[in-house]
């Protein structure tokens, strides 16, 4: 039985263990970006779960590692056409390597501090299956991970974008799942929170539209949508483009035509960009704790910031660097928006 002092002590070792944990997510997140566009993601034609931690050594085997990708259609429809020797190659392999190692060491920082303080009895009984399923769900992504990639070394060179998304949805639901955790760990909920519903309905339907808008950027890369019509605020002088909707069935133009897909992104971030702010208004009406008041002006602030990310990534033909700094601000956004929604449940309102 834990005494209140020990059990919050252990809480708030475990929250740290858990943010640590979803950093590494985060950066792994953002590498799988610059891998996708560094067009990288198929330099490594096979899955070694634990043999694969260790890299070509030596020429011989770099080579050895050269030769069997060249059998690949990757290598034979676009790569050979571009002259790629050995140093080229080493130069794609080594962002897909990194994605993979970090894949694993995540692996390992979750496993063995969970088997620590479940020995040492830090781990309340109520928390450890979550944490098992966390581990369980983490092993699923790898294999959904290689799923995805053995799309690519068929026929056609290039990821299927259900796969790309699905995967990175995946990555999303874990972050989110493992995110929420560590924030009741450190500062568990009341459940007497006086904020109004309205708000905390407006809060949690403002994170499922950011969510919405992350799986339409993985159909956006993986049908590299990003590419075409890059004008702002008009796509090629349209608001829609002709053409958005001549695919049959309808529905595949949501996933399957460029312009469709651009067109929804545009109109998922427009959403946003009223929501957000009516979200900070409307909390204004209300006495807020100080760091509700902060978490929600960080929120509105990387709104700006990842509206102008965006729209620079589309003018200038989507750059690795911003490409990157994209990915990398939706999901900051996603983790304040989560923060959002964590306060109004914890925290006590009045009308002002």
């Amino acid at each position: 039985m834990f005494s209140e002092t020990t059990l919050e002590k252990n809480n708030r070792q475990l929250a740290i263990w858990l943010f640590v944990i979803c950093a590494l997510i985060y950066g792994m997140i953002i590498l799988g970006g610059a891998t996708r566009l560094t067009e990288s993601g198929l330099s490594m034609v096979d899955w070694k779960p634990i043999m694969g931690i260790v890299p070509p050594i030596g020429e011989d085997e770099w080579q050895a590692t050269f030769e069997k990708y060249q059998q690949f259609p990757e290598f034979q429809k676009i790569n050979k056409n571009r002259g790629m020797d050995l140093e080229g190659f080493k130069s794609i392999f080594y962002f897909e390597y990194g994605h993979r190692v970090l894949g694993r060491l995540i692996g390992l920082a979750f496993l063995l501090p969970f088997l620590y303080f479940l020995i040492k009895g830090k781990v309340h009984s109520k928390l450890t299956t979550r944490f098992v399923i966390m581990f369980i769900l983490g092993g699923l992504q790898g294999v959904l991970g290689w799923y995805m990639v053995k799309s690519g070394l068929v026929n056609n060179p290039a990821v299927s974008q259900y796969r790309l998304t699905a995967h990175l949805g995946a990555a999303m639901a874990i972050y989110i799942f493992i995110f929420w955790t560590a924030l009741n760990l450190l500062r568990p909920q009341t459940t007497n929170s006086e904020a109004p519903a309205k708000l905390r309905r407006k809060a949690i339907a403002i994170t499922g539209i950011i969510i919405l808008m992350i799986l339409s950027g993985g159909f956006v890369a993986g049908t590299d949508a990003g590419f075409v019509f890059n004008t702002f605020p008009l796509m090629n002088g349209y608001f829609a483009v002709p053409g958005m909707y001549e695919m049959s069935p309808f529905y595949m133009n949501w996933f399957e035509n460029v312009a469709t897909i651009q067109f929804n992104h545009r109109i998922i971030a427009y959403l946003l960009c009223l929501m957000i702010p009516a979200l900070w208004f409307m909390s204004k009406r209300y006495t807020l704790a100080q760091s509700s008041k902060t978490i929600l002006n960080l929120f509105f602030a990387m709104l700006v910031i990842q509206v102008a990310l965006g729209i620079s990534t589309l003018l200038l033909v989507v750059p690795v660097t911003l490409g990157v700094m994209h990915q990398g601000g939706a999901l900051l956004l996603l983790t304040l928006a989560l923060m959002v929604n964590h306060e109004l449940r914890r925290n006590s309102f009045q009308l002002n």
